[in-house]
């Protein structure tokens, strides 16, 4: 992988990993490659993310709307976004250099804006890599929730909220909630209720271009609507979520030595066996 200018992205409020920023800076610039610690720019060739996911959700819009690969280490908890960890770190510094062979994901993501049923204003679209969720503030009765996919009528959820993942973010709450599990490099939406009143209210997977309309219908509370983890917006009865594709996909440079199955396994206990098993080298040959 060709670098020539490399943006070093470092968790908010932790001295250490700025610390350690500032080293991946040092050794970049040790090898003649330009580098710059929390800068995002256009001409960049790569942005690392040290931290855990929420950096990498953090610096998730800004990067794809530049087209640039994003690797991340995990220097949080569980990591399941940012795939390197800290003692892979410079060995996949290195390993990048000399390999023109890196496979880079392209992760789609989601827009998502929010209509005034009483003015029909329509607010500025952000953008989401993993979900976005409406959702009721309390403990108050379940919420009504009127959905469309393309204009088709789908059905009135009556639940805790709503649940609007791409492929990457089936991992995250949507998992939680029962919702599936899609191979991230898939290009699709998983639409999935939370804790539905009906239980045939089962979770639907759409395509990824699908354009999605829901509507809060009254009696409701207070409800927002949660982009990546950040509350993006209250919403009140009559108002309506517009979610569709986003226009750029994030790009993601996938771990060197571990596949996304080995990641479900280690990090998530998915499976219950961390240990790759090899395919037989007599059934290797017919596939």
């Amino acid at each position: 992988m060709k670098i020539d200018y490399a943006g070093i992205v470092t968790r908010p409020n932790s001295p250490d990993v700025e610390r350690r920023g500032r080293e991946v800076v040092e050794w970049f610039r040790a090898r003649n490659i330009r580098a710059d610690l929390n800068r995002i720019e256009p001409d960049m060739s790569l942005v690392i993310v040290l931290g855990g996911d929420g950096t990498l959700l953090h610096v998730s819009e800004r990067a794809s709307s530049y087209g640039l690969p994003v690797l991340g280490v995990n220097l949080g908890n569980l990591g399941f976004l940012t795939e390197v960890s800290a003692d892979e770190m410079y060995q996949t510094f290195e390993t990048l250099l000399l390999d023109d062979e890196v496979h880079i994901e392209r992760r789609i993501m989601l827009s998502a804006a929010y209509v005034n049923g009483a003015t029909g204003e329509k607010s500025p679209a952000v953008n989401a890599l993993n979900e976005v969720v409406i959702v009721k503030k309390s403990t108050e009765a379940m919420v009504r929730l009127r959905c469309w996919a393309d204009r088709e009528y789908v059905t009135t959820y009556r639940a805790d909220g709503l649940i609007m993942a791409t492929p990457t973010g089936s991992t995250a709450y949507n998992l939680s909630a029962g919702g599936p599990l899609v191979h991230a490099e898939l290009e699709a939406i998983v639409l999935t209720p939370i804790c539905p009143f009906m239980l045939e209210s089962r979770p639907v997977l759409l395509g990824a271009d699908t354009k999605i309309v829901t509507h809060l219908l009254a009696p409701a509370g207070q409800v927002k609507v949660i982009v990546d983890g950040s509350l993006q917006w209250n919403i009140t009865e009559n108002d309506y979520l517009l979610v569709e594709r986003a226009e750029h996909p994030l790009l993601i440079v996938s771990s060197l030595w571990k596949s996304y199955f080995n990641i479900l396994r280690t990090k998530l206990n998915w499976g219950g066996d961390a240990v790759d098993q090899p395919l037989p080298a007599r059934v290797c040959r017919h596939c």
